[in-house]
């Protein structure tokens, strides 16, 4: 029975061919598994996603990340590494009756030929609940196969049920060696890329084009096909693609800043020093920097955090909640948005007064247990919840600090008494360290008591 939904020769191609004058990040959409670039957390030898691929027991699955990073294409390789007919809709554009459609077709197909679909919904976070209800029989039945895309976290934008009935894996931004291995296949394919162009790319500019597509594999293979197309042949017909021409492809130009070595180190050391040295201006123009070039700004974050808690510390408290709220907020919001909390943090950090006490305080404990000053627990600090411990004493002669006015009673915490955290007189510290003051002096009036 001929299926009314579709031509022969659509049914023939599994995933629609790709037009000779198709964007260069279009003709190179890997074909299989092995042309992905970057995703070995969910792709590599053994991983859940690879072994389902490879015993084609792919059921209903949501990809969400970033733009870019292959969420299309891995539909597409699924359904060629499956066999299956790959359907394609759209959560901005398409309807309940597209939806109705498709399934029907998806049906027929599977009744007469024993073919599966793949149905691809690209931005299905933007499918109301009804349409994302009109799925749920045929996902649950098998019918089809969805593979839903998100820029979104599926488990905040997508109906739970569709959710449950799915393998939810997430993309990541693709790394810069990943994408310049991928402009390197490129220029080499003659079939698909660029071979047949006679293109000398030095490493600078493929690098720079990687950094500056900041993750995006669709961004950086059309900058490099504009950096191809853009540039004059020299007398042998041959084009280079140097830093500048890559400069002018992709139009921003690059930092002298490399992601692992001295740059690196230099710009993040100058970043910190310059916030431990309370000078925001300088803490944000090392932010800048940085983020310009495309440092990851999780590992930004990271030190910002640490700053917050060891040049800052008890001198305001606030900067370390303001640091981890910063933290919180880049993993959610991501880049470009990202640089205002971070900046937020570095500013706080920087006009805060500082105290190290608390990190010379655990250091310094840290260095007595390790040189071997263990001390014992006082028996009277001993846990009590289980039977035969008073027996042994434990617990014996403790005094429960809020049964005292003021929430404070002098008693012994450590055998002799060592002192690791000395508080400044700076912000918030001084209040500390006047508190601590009294209660120390409590403390030692009522050892001298005691030995009177």
């Amino acid at each position: 029975m001929p299926d009314l939904f579709e031509t022969p020769e659509a049914e023939e191609a599994a995933v629609p061919p790709v037009e000779a004058n198709a964007p260069l990040a279009a003709r190179m959409r890997p074909r299989n598994i092995g042309e992905v670039a970057g995703q070995r957390h969910i792709l590599g030898p053994g991983k859940l996603l690879r072994r389902a691929i490879e015993a084609d027991r792919i059921s209903s699955v949501l990809f969400y990340g970033p733009p870019g990073v292959g969420k299309t294409s891995l539909a597409q390789v699924i359904a060629l590494s499956t066999r299956s007919k790959f359907e394609r809709l759209s959560g901005v554009e398409s309807t309940v009756a597209d939806i109705r459609r498709v399934v029907a077709s998806a049906a027929n197909r599977l009744k007469t030929s024993g073919k599966r679909t793949i149905l691809f919904v690209d931005e299905i976070h933007r499918f109301n609940k009804a349409q994302q209800d009109v799925l749920l029989p045929d996902v649950e039945s098998g019918v089809v196969r969805l593979i839903g895309a998100t820029t979104h976290n599926p488990f905040f934008y997508v109906n739970s049920p569709l959710v449950s009935r799915s393998q939810v894996f997430q993309l990541e931004p693709i790394a810069p060696e990943d994408l310049c291995g991928l402009m390197r296949r490129a220029l080499e394919d003659s079939e698909r890329g660029l071979g047949t162009w006679k293109v000398r790319a030095d490493d600078d500019a493929l690098m720079h084009l990687a950094v500056t597509a900041d993750g995006d594999a669709r961004k950086c293979l059309n900058a490099l096909e504009l950096a191809v197309l853009t540039t004059q042949p020299d007398g042998e017909g041959g084009i280079h693609v140097t830093l500048a021409v890559a400069e002018e492809s992709i139009q921003r130009k690059a930092v002298v800043y490399d992601g692992d070595e001295d740059q690196h180190y230099d710009t993040i050391s100058a970043f910190i020093k310059s916030m431990r040295g309370s000078d925001p201006d300088a803490a944000i123009y090392w932010l800048a920097k940085m983020l310009y070039a495309g440092e990851d700004i999780r590992f930004i974050a990271r030190r910002i955090v640490i700053c917050a808690s060891e040049d800052v510390g008890l001198a305001n408290p606030e900067a370390l909640l303001v640091a981890v709220a910063a933290q919180q907020a880049v993993e959610f919001v991501g880049m470009p948005e990202a640089r205002i909390p971070l900046a937020h943090a570095a500013i706080t950090v920087a006009c805060s007064p500082k105290s190290n006490k608390a990190y010379m305080a655990v250091d310094a404990a840290l260095a007595d247990v390790k040189e071997g000053v263990t001390l014992p627990v006082p028996a009277h600090l001993r846990d009590t919840h289980y039977k035969g411990a008073k027996k042994l004493g434990h617990g014996e002669g403790y005094q429960y600090a809020h049964d005292y006015e003021g929430g404070y009673v002098p008693q012994a915490y450590l055998p002799e008494g060592k002192r690791y955290y000395e508080p400044t007189e700076n912000g918030h510290e001084r209040r500390v360290k006047e508190r601590l003051e009294y209660w120390r002096a409590l403390f030692e009036q009522q050892q001298g008591q005691k030995k009177a």
